[in-house]
């Protein structure tokens, strides 16, 4: 008999692959990110195997310095507009859309979100992010991004607004009754009258209410402020924890700060991202990472640091985990500010000796990292150059065949450590191709993962209950039925 599904799968498209050179891998595509027919085969794939949804990220600022990085945010298509494209051409999987709270308005994007939920029949999702590159306050005739609690201040005002304009339509308020001419019960209509410290909302909202009640809510925790709005508002919450304690440690958070705020904590689903390296086993799947890894560009080595008592060189200023690596900042140098100590004087083909002193956690986990991937072992056949390219393709990679995969996967879900993954594809078609038809069959072969949609909403795919209308009741003017924060 199979096992009770435990385990929830969204993707995350990036047109070129989330490795920094996955463009020019053979048979990769590099030049079809603004073909429709190329998203289009990419969502039907996730759809056809029965993943939650198919996530459309956004960035609102460019630069040729992503061209060694992050080529799929280069230039991309507005999400909402491929939103609508795939919701045509789709039938069952959830589309997530990003929307930026620095840069938008609570009642433009309510509306974006509303009338998406109502075209897909109750699968759209809203990503609420404040924005991740500063750059982008110039193409919005302003001087500054804002520091972190600017742009959190405005974000909790902004994400309660656009749920607040969701339930400005009670459910029926349209009669359309031909024989009396009454087209809407305007009892069952609301305004806001809202005037915050950043926004002024009278309403309502000019569409009906979403099929979901509320457009599923996701958000990316990082800060303090960002777990908050999390605990809050969210019905997704995507981690980025790289190992199951950080991941463990990230899901009792996020629901303790629900519990706090009267939040049922069961309706907050934890998400880490993953970047599955897929072959048909192992040995090929090492194989596919090295040779991804060769295609990176790397810089110029600079020499910096000074000698220790114990031989090895102190580096200064230690690089922060997760750190752009950009121009620059791809070489022997910037590795050694991570790991905190100096390597610039080590060949790359050079091999990493056992005894590396390794004298940060983040210059551990960076090691530790280089050995996983790659298979290779320090004081072995682990050289420097492996350790060099985990530093500049972060994020969380795991590289196997499908029952290493599965197996990795299995051990987070069943140790509590997140409800599901948003996985990420190396390079496309290729390895989204090889996810769903190696890595998906195996997680179901062990109950893990549906064999069909159980529902035709999002919130159907992800056990989600549809909100209750919080101004139902409220008369013209719409208070809240419940204080802030109170949702189930």
């Amino acid at each position: 008999m199979q096992a009770e599904r435990t385990l929830h799968l969204g993707y995350k498209y990036r047109a070129n692959g989330s490795h920094p050179a996955g463009w020019r891998y053979a048979g990769a595509a590099a030049g079809l990110a603004f073909e429709a027919d190329y998203v289009l085969a990419a969502a039907r794939t996730a759809e056809d195997a029965k993943l939650d949804f198919f996530f459309l990220g956004d960035r609102l600022a460019t630069g040729a310095d992503y061209q060694f990085t992050n080529t799929s945010v280069i230039a991309r298509p507005e999400p909402f507009t491929v939103a609508g494209y795939l919701a045509t051409k789709t039938n069952r999987i959830g589309l997530a859309v990003t929307a930026n709270t620095t840069y938008s308005e609570p009642f433009n994007i309510a509306r974006l979100t509303a009338s998406l939920d109502h075209i897909t029949a109750g699968r759209a999702a809203w990503d609420a992010a404040t924005g991740a590159d500063p750059r982008a306050a110039a193409n919005f005739s302003r001087d500054r991004h804002g520091d972190t609690d600017e742009r959190y201040d405005r974000a909790d005002e902004f994400v309660s607004l656009v749920r607040r304009l969701w339930d400005t339509w009670e459910d029926g308020a349209f009669i359309r009754n031909k024989e009396t001419g009454e087209f809407v019960d305007a009892a069952l209509i609301h305004s806001l009258e809202h005037f915050g410290p950043t926004f002024q909302v009278r309403g309502p909202l000019n569409l009906s209410r979403p099929p979901q009640g509320h457009p599923v809510v996701l958000h990316t925790i990082a800060c303090d402020r960002s777990r908050q709005l999390a605990a809050r508002e969210a019905d997704v919450v995507f981690s980025p924890a790289t190992t199951v304690d950080e991941a463990l440690r990230d899901t009792a958070d996020v629901r303790d700060r629900a519990t706090a705020l009267s939040r049922n904590p069961a309706h907050l689903l934890v998400f880490p991202g993953l970047i599955p390296v897929v072959g048909s086993d192992l040995e090929e799947a090492r194989a596919i990472h090295d040779q991804l890894n060769e295609l990176i560009v790397l810089d110029e080595d600079i020499r910096l640091g000074r000698a220790g008592a114990d031989g090895w060189r102190q580096a200064e200023a230690p690089a922060p985990p997760g750190a752009d690596q950009g121009p620059g900042r791809r070489n022997l140098g910037t590795l050694s500010q991570r790991l905190g100590f100096d390597v610039t004087d080590a060949a790359p083909d050079a091999v990493v000796p056992e005894n590396a002193p390794a004298a940060s956690a983040e210059g551990r986990r960076l090691l530790a990292a280089a050995a996983t991937r790659s298979g290779r072992t320090a004081g072995q056949d682990l050289i420097w150059r492996d350790v060099l390219y985990a530093h500049v393709w972060g994020g969380h990679v795991v590289v196997g065949g499908p029952v290493e995969i599965a197996d990795y996967i299995q051990r987070w879900v069943r140790a509590g450590a997140c409800d599901g993954f948003t996985i990420e594809s190396a390079f496309l078609p290729g390895q989204l191709d090889a996810f769903t038809s190696l890595v998906v069959p195996e997680l179901r072969s062990r109950g893990l993962f549906r064999t069909e949609y159980a529902g035709t909403t999002l919130r159907e795919h992800l056990g989600l209950p549809r909100p209750a209308n919080t101004l139902a009741g409220a008369g013209q003017t719409g208070r809240p039925s419940q204080p802030e924060g109170t949702r189930a």
